[in-house]
């Protein structure tokens, strides 16, 4: 699976829209966008901004695997 279908799938299974990721990154909702569409790579420090924001692996954000890995476990 290609990593922008991945996050894209993760933003919208949390209800969250482009703006509101985009604001964790510290980017604009056209700047996010542009993410998800292919016309912007995704910076390392980016990746590791959702993997915090969304408690999500690397590996599965960017579709290396399909099992759902945490980063914190839940308390």
């Amino acid at each position: 699976m290609d990593y922008r279908t991945r996050i894209r799938d993760v933003r919208e299974d949390r209800d969250l829209t482009q703006a509101e990721v985009g604001k964790v990154l510290q980017k604009s909702q056209q700047g996010y966008n542009h993410i998800e569409a292919g016309r912007a790579e995704l910076k390392i420090d980016d990746l590791i901004k959702l993997c915090k924001f969304y408690n999500l692996s690397a590996d599965y954000l960017i579709g290396l695997t399909s099992e759902i890995s945490t980063l914190y476990p839940k308390k």
